[in-house]
């Protein structure tokens, strides 16, 4: 026995390094996918099937098991559509000299088991289009019908889906979508950390001023949920377009995670929750049925069943009666004793292994994950800077860090709730709608409180400054221009220009609107589309309009993004079943969408590279007006006659006495006038002029240069002037004066 089961396992390696050598397991295959039975009180019944055919060696392999009430003699029809269409059809009879299978000749009462192999006519081969191998997610079935011989009744059948084994959703697709993704925030933090270096206090200041660079990780994240929400509306979605869509699901807080999952179960369970159809042990279970027919199951596995089937391709029939089998494994496919029909949300959930009353807490407990990585980490920078204080030189450009780390936790846990708020909205309403546990549906409603809330808060916290300084200046300018103002506020509006600092307010109305129509709407794909489509219309037109971004660059890459937002949801119409357009059109229409998509994506990726090449080159313009506004003034404050800096901008004249005078034409006194900090020009500030020998010279009389220190200035009263007496007390013989009647300074 044991010798006989060594040469089989030689058999079964040699078999399997054949089938690679030789291409046995080609891209050229369709496989099925899960099985049901048609009729539920049929003689013969289908208990295990697993069907591949081979394009290469135009070769059926099949693998079935199951019970007969009776031994009789059938006919079989196999029958392939593909979108719709019928692409393969062909009858055959068991008992035939080219088709004989002594298992089925007659089918015996009890059970049976059929293994082996079908070589496929060249005329049937070649009417299978080649495309069938090649687009990932097909959308095919294979009807499996037997009719008695003698009478021609049904007495069985079976459908499957089948697949090609390529498909849209590759873990490696979200990986480097999930780079990108981090690599704008890794970009978009360098201005933050470069200034954090560099500016103490001002480093606030510089976080809120990389994200004016587009595109932002705000953005990217911002399309990567778009992506991601389109695929949970409810239209009759290609699979291929589905497939796509998983792809992003990170983005939404999604993440199969098959322990959290139960841990979510059993707290449900305990909160009033109903675990019997809506759980991970059901999903397990299952086979997700979709509104176009098509199948798909959490933990399907295409690959690895193409690759048993290979084992079957060199093997002669194999027949077990009655559950003794001769030289044979068990087929590996079950039937899907359960099956759920899923659309929308439900769907794209499921999918992912996460039941639909699960979706909110599974998203509630990611975010707070990732919250107690960013607290963590700021607190571990903080204790590190703290213990490099104690023990050695401490740089005094991180003091700034060291003073407001509370304020940079609040800030990115504020930037992390406007980054989610969107898909927080519909996972909530989606909570209210088809959650069963009260403590969720609490926490939903706690969670979507606090987090409108604090937006509400700082929306009308910015509009009251706003209105302020218009009162007071004249304009809102301050909210760039302040650096009190700017570190507090400035991440809701620091990409938009001063006269738009009001956008973030449709913002955050918009981000609003669409998670609601989503959830709302759920199951109802007409109302949802157009809804949607308005929502995503209105917003183009506001980006169109005013054109609010600092940057050129910017106005150019959201208003893309917004087009293509406007495009996805027009193509999702056609998919709406009530419409009635044809499957492959559907299809068509979906490619399409993944093309545009995926074009946009990959923009965005090399314009996230370009940006790392010039991160360092550039500033926020508002903040580098700001920062040379505050410039002019601290070296207006610090002026003198004494200033080296400012020697150009001073006339000097000689007298007779050899003393110097210097005065300022645009002053009338030595008092100060108030800078008014909003006029980032500096000539205002700055006039020189000669003054006059004579200092007692009206204001309102014209007076010229003297071109020699005799000439005397026209205008002026030759008259001899009193002047300070020379004490000889240490100042060798300098003077004073007045200046445009007021006491003042002559000489060095």
């Amino acid at each position: 026995m044991a010798n006989s089961s060594s040469r089989w396992n030689i058999r079964r390696a040699a078999i399997l390094a054949t089938a690679f050598a030789s291409g046995v397991l080609s891209e050229d295959l369709l496989v099925t996918n899960g099985f049901t039975n048609c009729e539920d009180n049929s003689e013969i019944r289908v208990e295990k099937v697993d069907i591949s055919y081979n394009n290469d060696d135009k070769v059926v392999v099949f693998d079935v098991a199951g019970t007969s009430s009776k031994q009789q003699n059938v006919t079989a029809t196999l029958s392939v559509t593909a979108y719709g269409q019928d692409v393969y059809t062909n009858s055959f009879n068991p008992c035939d000299e080219t088709t004989y299978y002594e298992d089925l000749c007659p089918v015996p009462a009890g059970e049976f088991i059929a293994k082996g192999s079908q070589a496929i006519p060249q005329k049937y081969a070649n009417s299978i289009p080649a495309i069938a191998f090649q687009i990932p997610d097909i959308e095919a079935q294979a009807t499996l019908q037997l009719k008695a011989l003698d009478d021609g009744t049904d007495v069985g059948c079976i459908v499957s889906q089948v697949t090609n084994g390529k498909t849209a959703s590759v873990p490696a697709v979200s990986y480097v979508a999930a780079g990108v993704a981090g690599a704008a925030l890794l970009v978009g933090g360098a201005g933050a950390i470069g200034t954090a270096f560099s500016g103490g206090a001002g480093a606030a200041g510089g976080a809120g001023g990389a994200g004016t660079v587009s595109p932002s990780f705000v953005e990217i994240f911002g399309v990567f949920q778009g992506f991601a929400m389109n695929g949970m509306m409810s239209a009759q979605l290609p699979q291929v377009y589905r497939s796509f869509t998983k792809n992003f699901a990170f983005s939404t807080g999604l993440i199969p995670w098959q322990q959290m999952q139960i841990s979510i179960d059993n707290f449900r369970e305990m909160t009033g929750g109903n675990l019997t159809n809506d759980s991970v042990e059901f999903l397990q279970k299952a086979t997700l049925v979709y509104s176009d027919n098509s199948t798909s199951s959490p933990n399907s596995k295409f690959f690895k069943r193409a690759l048993e089937d290979t084992f079957l391709a060199v093997r002669d029939i194999e027949t077990s009666v009655n559950a003794t089998t001769t030289n044979g494994t068990a087929a590996t496919s079950t039937e899907s004793t359960i099956r759920e029909a899923v659309s929308g949300i439900q769907a794209f959930a499921q999918e992912l292994s996460v039941p639909q009353a699960n979706t909110f807490m599974t998203v509630l407990l990611i975010v707070a994950i990732v919250i107690g990585v960013i607290v963590v980490g700021i607190l571990l920078i903080k204790v590190i800077l703290e213990a490099w204080s104690l023990f050695g030189s401490f740089p005094e450009s991180l003091t700034g860090f060291r003073k407001h780390y509370w304020g940079s936790i609040a800030r990115t846990i504020t930037s992390l709730i406007l980054v989610l708020y969107s898909i927080w909205v519909l996972y909530c309403v989606f909570q209210f709608t088809h959650g069963d546990s009260w403590a969720a549906q609490t926490l939903a409603a706690v969670t979507l409180v606090i987090f409108t809330g604090i937006l509400l808060f700082f929306s009308w916290k910015i509009w009251s400054v706003a209105h302020k300084l218009k009162n007071m200046e004249g304009d809102a300018s301050g909210l760039y221009e302040d650096k009190k103002i700017w570190v507090k506020y400035s991440l809701f509006y620091e990409s938009y220009r001063k006269d738009y600092w009001w956008i973030f307010v449709p913002v955050i109305l918009y981000m609003f609107a669409k998670g609601c129509v989503l959830a709302a709407t759920d199951g109802h794909s007409m109302a949802q589309s157009i809804c949607l489509l308005i929502v995503e219309g209105l917003m183009l037109a506001l980006l169109i309009w005013s054109k609010p971004f600092e940057r050129k660059s910017g106005n150019i890459i959201n208003i893309a993004i917004q087009v293509v937002r406007v495009l996805s949801v027009v193509c999702i119409l056609i998919f709406v079943e009530e419409f009635g357009i044809a499957q492959t059109t559907q299809t068509v229409a979906g490619v399409v969408l993944i093309a545009i998509q995926s074009a946009l994506a990959g923009t965005l990726a090399i314009l996230i590279a370009w940006n790392a090449v010039v991160a360092f080159c550039k500033q926020n313009p508002h903040r580098k007006r700001r920062k040379e506004m505050e410039k002019i003034q601290r070296d207006l404050d610090d002026l003198t006659p004494l200033d080296a800096r400012n020697s150009l901008l001073l006339d000097r004249t000689k007298s007779n006495e050899t003393s110097i005078t210097i005065t300022y034409s645009n002053s009338v006194s030595d008092y100060k006038q108030p800078v008014n900090r909003r006029d980032s020009s500096p000539e205002k500030y700055i006039g020189v002029a000669i003054e006059p020998t004579t200092t007692y010279s009206p204001l309102n009389v014209p007076y010229n240069r003297p071109l020699t220190p005799s000439t005397p200035m026209e205008g002026a009263n030759t008259a001899p002037q009193p002047t300070m007496p020379n004490a000889d007390s240490g100042y060798d013989n300098r003077s004073y004066g007045q200046q445009n009647g007021h006491l003042g300074y002559r000489g060095y």
